[in-house]
């Protein structure tokens, strides 16, 4: 992520799995993975992460799409029209870190949809 940041411009934050919230729910050996990257500069957003499902990294698998929505309503519709004969992995749902989703659409796609309320 430092080289797009260098590439890229904008203003990288990172959490590790050992910084997170769900640390002492996951293997101390994934502690120093990525759970959540976001550089964003000017109109963009781009998040990454080194986490990946049960069955590892597999063709297809070793990239995901992102949408971070402006609001909640914007999500929920991106996420019910883009899971249209596709496959839910993970349902919407509150997390620390916002309201998250992810599915493989009926292209074999993956996609992670997440909106981050504004901060008060």
């Amino acid at each position: 992520m430092t080289f797009y940041k260098d590439a890229l411009g904008g203003e990288l934050t990172l959490m590790t799995v050992g910084e997170s919230p769900m640390a002492s729910q996951l293997p101390a050996d994934s502690h120093k993975k990525v759970m959540h990257a976001s550089l964003k500069s000017g109109g963009f957003t781009l998040l990454a992460s080194d986490m990946s499902g049960p069955g590892g990294f597999k063709k297809g698998s070793e990239l995901s799409l992102t949408i971070v929505g402006s609001s909640k309503e914007e999500i929920e519709s991106f996420f019910s029209k883009l899971s249209a004969g596709g496959k839910v992995t993970h349902a919407l749902k509150e997390e620390f870190f916002g309201l998250y989703g992810d599915l493989t659409d009926k292209y074999g796609i993956s996609w992670m949809f997440n909106y981050e309320k504004p901060k008060a």
